[in-house]
């Protein structure tokens, strides 16, 4: 389907993570295809399953909604549904939206697999038998790059889970984090609130932690 590739490999101790890698992106007009992929491994019991984003650029309500409508069923059969590689622009819709509460996110497939491992105890059993190694959608035009390893990526979720807006700011400087944010947003008044959270962290800004909806709440306030 034009907009959108998927193709299906496994990975993880005897192939038992199925890693679906998208590329495009995902809306109303293309989000059939990842769901008929992901319906082909759930029909085949397959329930470790990651979703690599770091080639999809959007994703709407409508690809979304595939994930969240999955997750429980996925769950109920002790599988989970990861996402590893998301670009920023699409974590911070994933935050802002508060799937992190719902889904977990990696940087990485390496991450999203270990993950896998320790929530089995170290032990995994392989792959259904009836599933095949390698899995490509029919409608695939052509193959999916992999992303530059200079890529920026996508925050994993057990960070984000550790920065709830709940959890107070911090800072090693001598400034206040607020005084900190309002220094940054004054200084870089273009950056969103995912780029001024990782200014923040720097050793300009007192190494302050804040969480991005914090940063976002306060964002306005300091540019007024």
């Amino acid at each position: 389907m034009e907009g959108i590739q998927t193709t299906v490999k496994f990975a993880g101790p005897g192939d038992s993570v199925a890693v679906i890698k998208v590329g495009g992106y995902i809306d109303t007009t293309t989000s059939s295809e990842l769901e008929r992929t992901l319906g082909s491994l759930l029909k085949k019991n397959q329930h470790r399953i990651v979703v690599d984003l770091g080639d999809v650029d959007y994703i709407s309500s409508a690809g979304w909604g595939i994930f969240i409508s999955e997750i429980k069923g996925i769950k109920e059969n002790s599988g989970d549904l990861k996402l590893v590689r998301m670009i920023p622009e699409v974590y911070e819709v994933f935050e802002l939206l508060e799937f992190h509460y719902i889904l977990k996110a990696y940087d990485t497939l390496d991450e999203a697999v270990d993950a896998f491992v320790k929530e089995s105890g170290g032990s995994m059993s392989a792959k259904p038998k009836d599933s095949t190694q390698t899995m490509q959608a029919a409608s695939v035009a052509k193959p999916v790059t992999a992303a530059p390893v200079t890529k920026q990526a996508s925050k994993p979720a057990d960070e984000a889970e550790d920065e709830e807006d709940n959890t107070p700011a911090t800072t090693q400087g001598d400034e206040t984090p607020d005084e900190y944010l309002a220094r940054a947003v004054r200084q870089y008044p273009t950056l969103s609130a995912w780029q001024l959270k990782k200014v923040l962290m720097t050793s300009d800004f007192g190494f302050t932690n804040m969480g991005w909806f914090e940063i976002r709440k306060k964002m306005k306030s300091v540019r007024r």
